[in-house]
Parts: C-alpha cells; structure tokens; sequence
C-alpha cells in the first residue's frame, strides 16, 4: 500500500489529494504536529510566501524525513520561478527526490502523471534515488 503525507492550508492539496485516493485507494494522511509516521511514503505539500516551504511541513520533515521517499509540491505560476519551490527546497534540503509540481489543486491529467511517477519511478525504488527528478 502507497502512503501519502500531505499538507494543505487552503484547500488545493487536500482536493487533490482527494480525487488521488478516491482513484487509487492509496492511504492519504494529513499532517498534524502528533501525526505519527510509522509507513515510508510521499510527501505532497504546498508553497506559501513567494517559494517558501510551509512550517507545519518543515517540522514534520525534522522528525520524519527517514520515512519519506520523495516530494511533491502544489503551487501557483502566476510566482513564475517560485513556482512549486517548496518541492525543491525540501529535496535539497532532506536529499529526496523531488517527483511533481501541480498548479492550485491539479488536473485530471497532473494525478494520472503523479499516479505514474509514484508507481513507476519511485515505488521499491532505493531511497534517495534521482531518477525521479523530471518536474
């Protein structure tokens, strides 16, 4: 089974992360200061004041990075370059690979895209793997 652990503030991620378990089945878990992470899975996440990565996300990934296997951020191309940055801030940071950038909370297409990269590039895959940075 796929874990997901995502961060939403003003919705866009949590409705993708909706439409992504009602299609998959994958386990969705959202991140809260107690969130416990006991699986390795993906972090989807979103990027707030012009590229920065969100504080509940920072901290999560302080005590849970060992557990995550790659990163995915939603964000808003009106900020051109800062576009999805918190994506490749924590892959820097945390060395994970980054696997997606979505706009606001995705399209159809964008979750069959993320569908694939996750079962296809990353999933058993060695962690810290760069194949899949293609966002």
């Amino acid at each position: 089974m796929i874990h997901i652990y995502y961060d939403s503030k003003t919705g866009n991620v949590q409705r993708f992360m909706d439409k992504l378990t009602q299609i998959t089945g994958w386990h969705g878990h959202k991140i809260t200061e107690d969130l416990e992470v006991t699986e390795p899975g993906h972090l989807v996440t979103f990027t707030t004041n012009f590229g920065q990565v969100p504080e509940q996300t920072l901290l999560f990934m302080k005590r849970a990075s060992a557990m995550i296997n790659s990163v995915t951020s939603s964000g808003n191309r009106n900020w051109g370059r800062n576009f999805g940055l918190a994506a490749d801030k924590i892959a820097a940071d945390f060395d994970i690979p980054l696997a997606f950038k979505f706009e606001l909370s995705g399209t159809m297409e964008d979750i069959n895209q993320f569908i694939d990269i996750i079962k296809n590039h990353n999933y058993d895959s060695e962690r810290g793997s760069k194949k899949l940075d293609i966002a």
